[in-house]
């Protein structure tokens, strides 16, 4: 599941595989935005089916792909 986490992210982002770090903060370095993350937990919903609510997590909870994917794998 961590890697269609990842392969959601990198499609999302426009990130090749591999050019993430599991610890990268996508928003200080400008890879993802509010935009983003909304489109981000769609599209886990979507092929994962697990929902993700923007109101119920902070920034600093999803700020990095390894945050992203433990917040995931905690309500799968």
């Amino acid at each position: 599941m961590e890697e269609k986490i990842m392969a959601i992210l990198n499609d999302i982002c426009g990130a090749d595989e591999g050019e993430l770090e599991p610890d990268t903060d996508l928003f200080e370095e400008g890879i993802l935005d509010s935009f983003g993350v909304i489109t981000l937990f769609v599209e886990i919903e979507k092929q994962l089916g697990i929902k993700l609510e923007p109101t119920e997590l902070t920034r600093d909870e999803i700020k990095s792909p390894a945050l992203i994917i433990r917040q995931v794998l905690q309500r799968a």
